[in-house]
């Protein structure tokens, strides 16, 4: 049976005496990472995500693999080493998806080039072994040629450092694929609905019920862990319900444009904007990808919706480093992800110095938490959680295995003028399914470059459930061309029924619940 459908891994759930000695709730970056840290270490782990895999903040990153060049001014030295090290430990596990990228911070005055050259030095050197590239000073004339498109007035010259840049959600479907080969169980759909305690008032386990079937479940457990991003506050309180909250989401909004505004090789990074934010335009799948705001939100939702003045801020500070000012009519999508910071217990608002470190909580009743940390340290922060979990649940001291650990689809140098470069070494198994149908071949739709058989692999071995699923998560077109995404929608809900043995009217449900989605992801003209 394959090991990646769902039936196979809702088969380890028959055996309702079965104590895990892990469970994870959430199948976000973090969620998933502790899933292959704990399975490949040997004990029996059990993931459960009540949406889909990376829906929430994991799926919405900057695509930045990076030490943070802020935290660096911050004098956060300790946060950037340790996120540079992991930077380069991904791009060994999986140079599929990680890839070593240039960017350049124009200098529109003299001293910002001799103290941008003399911080990215010191970047670099903190990253140490695992060095991308030393930082160096280049010309006006260098700039202009390497960012065609650039504001050339009041220009000086420009720094160029280096960091990774990567594909998030794609990362965390591979994730969850090695979480499974390494003998992990994962379960997408499945919502956690209260916690199990024993006599003594310690966690026991999980009561969850399966979203598709409506069945539920009590399942037992040594350890379980909450994961969940923003949403930790809702296990916190299944726990104990007058608990404070701990995290406070702050918003971040992108922006895709054609990648004719900086038709670069190079991103261009904007070290202070008038709120004193970085701003990143990354080149991304032949798109250019701006952002990100940093904006306090009051409450968590799955679907966060960009608010107007985020979308202004980015294109007000874009245009004025770009010849060719973007307006709303130009961006092709735009997605809003939110953070889950560990909330300041002094009342301070200021988001950008809430830190970015993660912080793990174990409750009285052994309910391990983790909050705060981002994609690139998610590692890192996957060790630290099952290393609590040996403590806390009295597992098996055993070493971590993941620093060298490759993820599933692992490939080095690929070629990525293939569009479907991103799934690594499963691209021959894709071709492979066109032999058993020729239409497979053929693209869903001719103004995007994914073909039908792409949609038909992710349902078989990355546990595609809905439209949704396949166009913002398994493929990005949602994120990089909304309107476009809306005009795949039927083809991929017919080629989903055909391989779920669904019928017309599950394929009418998906479509308008997708369209529904993607509405918030377009732009109206003002």
């Amino acid at each position: 049976m394959n090991p990646f459908t769902r039936e196979a891994n809702l088969e380890h759930l028959t055996n309702t005496e079965k104590i895990w000695d892990l469970i994870i709730i959430g199948g976000g970056a973090t969620g998933l990472g502790a899933a292959v840290d704990a399975a490949s270490r040997g004990f029996s782990t059990l993931l459960l995500e009540q949406a889909d895999f990376a829906k929430g903040t994991s799926s919405r990153a900057t695509k930045l693999v990076h030490g943070g060049v802020r935290y660096l001014a911050q004098g956060d030295i300790g946060l950037v080493r340790e996120a540079l090290r992991e930077r380069g430990l991904l791009l060994n596990n999986a140079p599929h998806l990680v890839k070593n990228e240039s960017f350049i911070i124009p200098n529109y005055s003299w001293w910002d080039g001799v103290f941008y050259t003399i911080g990215l030095s010191i970047y670099d050197i903190l990253a140490g072994k695992l060095s991308f590239g030393r930082a160096k000073h280049i010309s006006k004339k260098e700039t202009i040629k390497r960012l065609p498109g650039i504001q050339e007035k009041g220009l000086h010259g420009s720094v160029v450092y280096h960091d990774g840049q990567f594909d998030d959600s794609r990362l965390a479907i591979n994730l969850a694929q090695t979480a499974i080969e390494q003998g992990a169980t994962l379960l997408n759909y499945f919502k956690v609905s209260g916690l199990i305690k024993g006599t003594s008032g310690k966690i026991a386990g999980v009561t969850a019920t399966d979203i598709e079937t409506g069945i539920n479940y009590e399942l037992k457990a040594k350890t379980v862990i909450n994961a969940t991003g923003v949403f930790v506050d809702d296990v916190l309180k299944m726990d104990t319900p007058e608990k404070k909250p701990m995290v406070r989401p702050s918003q971040g909004v992108h922006l895709v444009l054609d990648r004719s505004f900086l038709p670069a090789e190079d991103a261009l990074m904007i070290p202070k904007t008038e709120d004193g934010r970085v701003l990143f335009a990354v080149p991304w799948h032949e798109k250019l990808l701006i952002g990100t705001t940093d904006t306090p939100i009051d409450s968590h939702s799955l679907e966060p919706v960009a608010l107007d003045e985020e979308v202004e801020f980015i294109l007000r500070t874009a245009g004025k480093y770009l010849t060719k000012a973007p307006t709303r009519a130009d961006v092709l999508s735009v997605f809003a992800g939110l953070r889950p910071l560990a909330a300041p217990q002094d009342g301070s608002s200021k988001t950008k110095e809430i830190s970015r470190s993660h912080k793990l909580i174990v409750s009285d009743s052994g309910l391990i938490t983790i909050t705060g940390g981002k994609w690139t340290t998610y590692r890192k922060m996957a060790e630290d959680i099952v290393n609590q979990a040996i403590k806390t649940g009295g597992l098996q001291n055993t070493p971590c295995k993941t620093e060298s650990l490759a993820i599933h689809g692992s490939r080095p140098n690929p070629d990525r003028t293939n569009p479907m470069f991103v799934y690594g070494t499963d691209i021959e198994k894709i071709q492979a399914l066109y032999d058993e149908n020729p239409d497979w071949k053929n693209q869903i739709n001719p103004e995007g470059s994914y073909t039908k058989g792409e949609v038909i692999w992710s349902v078989r071995n990355e546990m595609a459930r809905s439209v949704e699923d396949i166009l913002a998560r398994r493929t990005r077109v949602l994120f990089l061309n909304a309107r476009l995404a809306i005009k795949m929608a039927p083809e991929v809900a017919h080629l989903m029924a055909g391989e779920l043995g669904k019928d017309t009217a599950w394929e009418t449900t998906q479509i308008n619940a997708f369209n529904e989605t993607a509405k918030n992801y377009i732009l109206t003209p003002h």
